[in-house]
This record gives structure tokens, sequence and C-alpha cells, in this order.
């Protein structure tokens, strides 16, 4: 199947929805280092279970996020390295224009990004 040109430009900003909602974000670094559990999941994030559950779910439709069985549970996990290749590039490209995206007045603010900018700190774990 070719897609056209625009139907590529779509595809790709609904791919990067997957990545624009901070608790799917959580998720995602939280998965970047391994498979978890739900529970470890809500445990790294702090998000409730119903969230964490309700975002796997959406990850997963996607295909950004795989599940195995492991008895009683499920492990969950990041379905390509380049998932994590991007987060890992996000966090370098956000170090050297984190005060402009801050600033950017066009997206809506992120709580909790103030200090860091100021600090320098943004993007830097």
């Amino acid at each position: 199947m070719v897609v056209q040109v625009p139907q590529r430009t779509a595809l790709k900003a609904k791919l990067f929805r997957g990545f624009s909602d901070t608790s799917r974000l959580a998720i995602l670094e939280a998965l970047r280092y391994g498979p978890l559990t739900v529970s470890a999941v809500v445990e790294r994030t702090g998000l409730s279970q119903s969230n964490v559950s309700n975002h796997l779910a959406c990850l997963r439709d996607c295909d950004l996020v795989a599940a195995t069985q492991q008895g009683r549970y499920s492990l969950y996990q990041l379905s390509d390295e380049r998932v994590a290749s991007l987060l890992g590039l996000a966090e370098e490209l956000l170090a050297d224009v984190a005060r402009g995206v801050y600033e950017c007045t066009r997206y809506e603010p992120i709580d909790g990004t103030t200090a860091a900018v100021e600090q320098g700190e943004a993007g830097h774990d």
C-alpha cells in the first residue's frame, strides 16, 4: 500500500499524538528501560491504576507498546527499540530548545517546567 504525502503527514501527526499526552509519555518513559507490570508503571509514574491501564490500551492499539502474559500478570514493553530512540532524541533536542518550547505561546503550558528551564536542567534526568 502506497500512502500519499498528505496521508503520510497525517499518519505522522497521529503517531506523535501517542507521545503528546503527558500520561502516555510518562508511561513510555517508564517502559524505556525494560518491561514492567501495570503496578510497576503505576509506582514509577505516580498515575492511577485505571489511568495507566487506559493509556496502555491506547498505546497497545497504536503498536507503540506490546504485552506478554506472565502468569497472572501482563508485562508491558516498548514494541520497537526506535520508540526508545525517539524518546532519547527528544531529550537531546529539548536540551537545546527547552527555553523556546517553554516560552512558545502556541502550545499549551506544561506544569512543572519553569524551574527546570530556569536552572538549565530541562531534558536531563
